[in-house]
C-alpha cells in the first residue's frame, strides 16, 4: 500500500481515477486548521505511480517493509552521555 499526498482535491481526484485509488481527507499531528490537511489517495503498487503523482505535485509516503508500518521499539534506558 502506498500514500500519496495533495495539497488540491483536484488533483487528489485526478490521481485516484488514474491509478484506481481511494481519495481521504489525511492530517497532520498539531494541525487543528481542516484547510491545512492534506488530501491522501489510498494507492496500491503500480507501473509509474511516482511519475504519475509528481506530475500532480504530490508525494509519496511507503510503508517501510522491515517494520511492516510498525515504528520502532523505544529505549527502555535513559542514553547515557559518561
Amino acid at each position: 500500500m502506498q500514500l500519496a499526498y495533495f495539497w488540491e482535491q483536484e488533483d487528489a481526484e485526478a490521481v485516484a481515477e488514474l491509478l484506481g485509488g481511494e481519495v481521504r481527507r489525511g492530517r497532520f499531528h498539531g494541525e487543528d486548521d481542516d484547510e491545512d490537511h492534506p488530501w491522501v489517495v489510498v494507492l496500491t503498487a503500480g507501473e509509474d505511480v511516482e511519475r504519475v503523482v509528481a506530475e500532480h505535485d504530490g508525494w509519496l509516503e511507503t510503508e517501510t517493509p522491515e517494520t511492516g508500518g510498525v515504528p520502532a521499539p523505544l529505549p527502555q534506558e535513559p542514553k547515557r552521555f559518561k
